[in-house]
């Protein structure tokens, strides 16, 4: 079982073979569980893949040309001026 210890500052360094497994690395960004059923907590990497994203925006009902996105981009910065 691996072990870490808390700082005054309350921060804690996660041991190497820990973040191996979870695939984490600097930056990464992780996120606390509380699992009922156990009564522990559960570490988890919150980063999500590119494909989990897929079906996040829905599709236009009409496609929209780059002359048309471009019309739309000039017409609201001249209302913002």
């Amino acid at each position: 079982m691996a072990a870490a210890t808390i700082t005054s500052k309350g921060q804690v360094t996660i041991p190497v073979d820990v973040r191996n497994k979870l695939g984490l690395e600097a930056g990464d960004r992780i996120e606390f569980s509380f699992n009922e059923a156990t009564g522990r907590y559960e570490i988890c990497p919150a980063t999500r893949s590119l494909a989990s994203l897929e079906g996040i925006v829905k599709k236009p009902a009409k496609q929209v040309s780059i002359e048309d996105m471009n019309r739309a981009i000039a017409e609201q910065g001249a209302l913002a001026r």
